[in-house]
């Protein structure tokens, strides 16, 4: 019989219910059915495969309401960001549903013959999910799985189990074969491990932080076998003297605080041009001052509390020392509550440089373009960034100098599901997302026909 873990809702701090913990032995069973349900998957004419992902989704679409509460309670997120983030699983279902009638090969003119290239489905995927936003990272990589024509283990994160859990019963619903979308709840070390080591499951996509992805590189390495990454982040937010200051403020709360900062594309590095620095440091103030951080069950909340009781005490060890310039409000009591904070920050600090994956960030000054770049690129990680600017050729010149995966110009929003994501240096491996995501869950395959 499985372990069992408790759940806990982070706004209360109060168990939520006991969810099973697989055995080596319980993954084992599921990549079975996996792999039986995915030789019948694949051999489907690709409109069958296209309309039963348009069912998913619209199964998907009929409990948007039950899939919020259920983050609301076990995330912490905002009913506002967890009906969203329902809506957009669906929405990444009706995209990737369109892929299987797309993933055609090609014919190459060849000396003696002719070359065709087939698209053919890995197998088995297995892919590890996070804690921060369980719905809609498990999404990027199940739509684009299956739509490809391999099945699907998905483990989602202990603390943050019960969507994907629902999703598994909801693709189920949906008439996808069973085995074929198989979740399995449980431990990195037991669970996601097996991913990497076991050999029918033939490519992992792993999210969650650079520490434990070099650890599955390595595994997936020793089995060379394919591996996407989507790691850890420093993002900057850069804003020049000729930007709107007004907007770029009024914009920075949500580009960090959105999740309580528990995102690795949160623009968690506030640069800003040394003449107009004070000048933004006293729009930015009223902006943090005003951000609803409370009970994630109020329509009126913009952020919740912090994921867990350690977690927050991690993050409150980069507030040791650190020069807060001022803070918002949080509730007090029950629930792992922290308050929205701005630390004037020096370029050499922990701070500056470290990912703290909560609601802290960090601003600097910086001199002139060549400097703003030279320190957006002053970390380990390059995953995503904003640049502020009215003028069109710096935003093409810094844009480019930036060594982050997505940016935005004007705005700090970056990551769609029908433009590639993905990150560079130590924030990742391989993209997710776009339009040829399905094409990155198969392998090519070349045949020669000879004609002489």
């Amino acid at each position: 019989m499985s372990a069992v873990f408790t759940v806990i809702n982070p706004a209360t701090a109060l168990p939520i219910r006991g969810i099973a913990r697989a055995s080596v032995d319980e993954t084992d069973a599921a990549i079975s059915r996996a792999v039986a349900a995915q030789r019948s998957w694949a051999s489907l004419p690709p409109v069958a495969r296209a309309d039963a992902l348009r069912s998913f989704a619209g199964v998907v679409e009929a409990h948007v309401e039950e899939l919020a509460q259920l983050e609301v309670l076990n995330s912490g997120h905002p009913i506002g960001s967890a009906r969203w983030e329902a809506s957009h699983v669906a929405q990444v279902l009706n995209f990737y549903a369109g892929a299987p009638e797309r993933l055609s090969g090609r014919q190459i003119p060849v000396a003696g013959g002719l070359d065709v290239t087939f698209h053919e489905p890995y197998g088995v995927v297995g892919i590890i999910v996070p804690w921060n936003f369980p719905m809609t990272i498990a999404s990027w990589g199940f739509a684009p799985a299956l739509a490809a024509g391999n099945a699907v283990v998905l483990k989602p994160a202990e603390l943050t189990p019960l969507t994907a859990v629902r999703l598994g019963e909801l693709a189920r619903l949906a008439g996808l074969p069973e085995g074929l979308f198989e979740v399995v709840t449980g431990s990195g070390s037991v669970v996601g491990q097996r991913f990497v080591s076991h050999p029918d499951v033939r490519k992992v996509v792993f999210t969650g932080s650079t520490s434990v992805g070099t650890d599955v590189a390595a595994g997936c390495a020793r089995e060379l076998k394919p591996v996407t990454l989507e790691l850890g982040g420093k993002s900057a937010n850069i804003v020049f003297a000729d930007a709107d200051l007004d907007r770029a403020a009024a914009s920075a709360p949500g580009a960090v605080f959105d999740n309580a900062g528990q995102d690795c594309c949160a623009r968690s590095r506030i640069l800003v041009e040394r003449s107009v620095y004070d000048r933004f440091l006293e729009l930015l103030e009223p902006a943090v001052r005003a951000w609803r951080v409370g009970d994630p069950a109020d329509e009126a909340t913009e952020m919740g509390p912090l994921i867990s009781a350690s977690h927050r005490s991690t993050v409150e060890g980069f507030l040791d020392g650190a020069n807060v310039a001022f803070r918002g409000s949080a509730p007090d009591g029950d629930g792992f509550w922290l308050a929205p904070t701005v630390v004037l920050a020096g370029r050499g600090d922990r701070i500056a440089r470290e990912e703290v994956f909560g609601p802290v960030v960090a601003v600097l000054p910086f001199d002139d373009e060549a400097d703003a770049i030279r320190l957006a690129n002053d970390t380990i990680y390059g995953l995503a960034g904003s640049i502020w600017t009215e003028n069109l050729g710096r935003a093409v010149r810094v844009s480019r100098g930036v060594k982050s995966g997505v940016l935005s110009v004007n705005s700090h929003s970056s990551v769609r599901y029908w433009t590639p994501f993905g990150g560079m240096k130590a924030s990742g491996l391989g993209r997710e997302l776009g339009p040829d995501a399905a094409e990155h869950f198969t392998e090519t395959k070349n045949v020669f026909f000879a004609t002489d």
